[in-house]
């Protein structure tokens, strides 16, 4: 048996992946910390974006320049705070003057109020969900962990759009093959867990073509959606059983937890995208390492890269 692959080697490979994409024009939001101007400015010269700069202009050149950051000639439009900062973003990409929006010093919140503000926003018919793509040492292949910090308790209707958001994650990250657990804290459907019961729908709603794109199974427990032996163990058949490469968690709080436990105590990386607005939404943490930062950009222009190819497709 082959050894795992080193810490950080899927998210060379995910830059790898972008070699020979264009760069994605990319609206910063509030770039008022060193972390985010030195993301925006290494992703660039990677050649995974193309920044463009929303905040108060002073400060992000003060910013700069106590840090030794080259802003050389980065396009920065000024804006009085973080509130402002995340509005001209976003209507940046209204425009369609840049194909990304990214996160920088200011809240989440923030800026997902001026992504999902009705009028001005950048809402779909997709509900809105995060994702993280996680680099766990050890493990074989990355992990995408749904939904972990946008939707708090979602119903069945806004679970299936969320795998289905991660699917075309996994599919624009180039997954050879895409399975998908449904996670509960038993493989077992139980009535009292209502989580179980869902995850029995989202697998009959697959069934039906009402979700496309990967295999699906659940409920599930982590183990052996995970684990080859917990699952050989249980008796579970299924092409994802102690395979799966997408993990949809039945809440925030679940997602949250475990997304943090693999960071936290197995030294694992999480890089972060949102799905289902108009354009990919990098969405990383100030605490985050460089080389997240860089993945976290990779996966917005492999995704980007995977919309123009199914709108030229559809247009064809």
């Amino acid at each position: 048996m082959s050894s795992p692959p080193p810490k950080g080697e899927k998210y060379r490979r995910l830059l790898e992946a972008c070699r020979d994409l264009p760069p994605v024009l990319t609206a910063v939001a509030h770039p008022c910390d060193a972390t985010s101007l030195q993301s925006a400015v290494e992703a660039q010269r990677l050649g995974l974006i193309r920044p463009l700069l929303f905040g108060p202009e002073a400060r992000v050149r003060r910013t700069a320049a106590a840090a030794g950051i080259d802003l050389a000639d980065l396009p920065i439009t000024d804006t009085p705070h973080s509130h402002a900062s995340a509005e001209a973003a976003v209507a940046a990409v209204r425009r369609g003057e840049a194909a990304a929006l990214m996160k920088g010093s200011l809240h989440t919140d923030e800026l997902m109020g001026a992504v999902v503000a009705r009028e001005t926003g950048l809402r779909t018919a997709r509900r809105i969900s995060h994702c993280y793509v996680m680099d766990v040492p050890g493990h074989p292949e990355p992990l995408i962990i749904s939904d972990a910090a946008v939707n708090i308790a979602p119903t069945l209707a806004e679970k299936a759009d969320i795998v289905q958001n991660a699917i075309e994650l996994a599919q624009a990250l180039r997954f050879p093959e895409v399975r998908v657990a449904i996670l509960s804290a038993t493989e077992s459907v139980n009535p009292k867990l209502p989580g179980t019961v869902e995850a029995a729908a989202l697998c009959k709603m697959a069934d039906r073509g009402q979700i496309t794109g990967g295999l699906i199974d659940g409920p599930l427990a982590l183990d052996n959606a995970i684990s080859p032996e917990a699952a050989a163990t249980k008796g579970i058949r299924s092409p994802v059983a102690g395979r799966a490469n997408v993990l949809i968690v039945p809440d925030l709080e679940a997602g949250n937890m475990l997304a943090k436990s693999l960071s936290f105590l197995a030294g694992a990386d999480a890089a972060g995208i949102v799905l289902g607005a108009k354009v990919p939404i990098i969405l990383t943490s100030r605490a985050d390492s460089l080389m997240t930062h860089l993945a976290s950009c990779a996966v917005a222009a492999l995704v980007a890269a995977a919309r123009r190819a199914a709108l030229a497709a559809a247009v064809a």
